[in-house]
């Protein structure tokens, strides 16, 4: 279905359940900046409308038959001109794999309309920068992580991550401002984090290698020092970080 209003941004609503359809759809449509909503039933609906039509951003359920909304939003980023995406679900398992993916947003059901008035928003931020190549790279370089504050799922910049502390399945990211608690365990973000500059000093420590201050020796062995912070070192650890430490410094002087 498509429905045509008085603003300019082109949308897309993709949900297998038809009351969470319907009510996503009600809140879109009653936002003054979309032009025009289509909605659709499951992936091949959704790629139906988007061979047919330009849209700017698609809300996505994640929990699909067929292919989900992780695939689906895979096949989005192959489009020459790729549309936001916000994610918006019952669980927050996704979340990890959103920020992968290079959602724009990440909502929670059941949805309000201001969150979704706050993802349009985020929405128009994202479209108004110009799709030049080295914009782009720098967004890929830098992928946002979704986390919760007081109900709101906020994107924290990887960059903004000074170190990663274990807290069993979950994972606290520290910055510099404060920490987030995320969902995801410490050994995939040292996978995937690793090509960033993360490197795993310790099972519960994952920090970012150029904003170590300090290798320290101390009496039950080495800390790093970052933000004035001292974490350990595990013995397995600290022959792989001396040589990564070095490494990293020639680098620096050779420049």
């Amino acid at each position: 279905m498509t429905v045509t209003g008085t603003g300019f941004l082109r949308v897309l609503a993709v949900d297998d359940e038809p009351p969470a359809l319907d009510e996503l759809a009600y809140h879109l449509r009653a936002d003054p900046r979309v032009a025009r909503l289509h909605t659709a039933g499951d992936a091949t609906e959704a790629l139906r409308v988007l061979r047919d039509d330009d849209v700017d951003v698609v809300f996505l359920d994640i929990r699909m038959p067929g292919l989900d909304g992780m695939e689906l939003a895979r096949v989005l980023r192959r489009f020459a001109r790729p549309p936001a995406i916000v994610f918006v679900t019952a669980y927050d398992d996704g979340a990890v794999d959103a920020f992968d993916l290079g959602a724009t947003d990440y909502v929670r059901k059941p949805v309000r309309a201001e969150r979704l008035a706050e993802s349009l928003r985020r929405v128009i931020g994202s479209r108004v920068v110009p799709s030049h190549p080295a914009a782009l790279a720098r967004a890929e370089e830098d992928p946002t992580i979704p986390i919760e504050l007081a109900g709101t799922t906020r994107m924290l910049p990887r960059s903004a991550v000074r170190w990663v502390e274990a807290q069993g399945d979950y994972a606290r990211l520290h910055t510099a401002e404060g920490s987030h608690l995320v969902r995801v365990s410490l050994a995939t973000l040292a996978e995937r984090w690793a090509d960033a500059g993360f490197v795993r000093i310790h099972r519960s420590y994952l920090v970012q290698l150029r904003l170590i201050a300090e290798l320290r020796l101390v009496n039950s062995g080495y800390v790093v020092v970052i933000d004035g912070s001292e974490l350990p070192v595990s013995r397995r650890h600290t022959r792989e970080l001396k040589d990564k430490l070095v490494r990293a410094a020639k680098q620096d002087w050779s420049r």
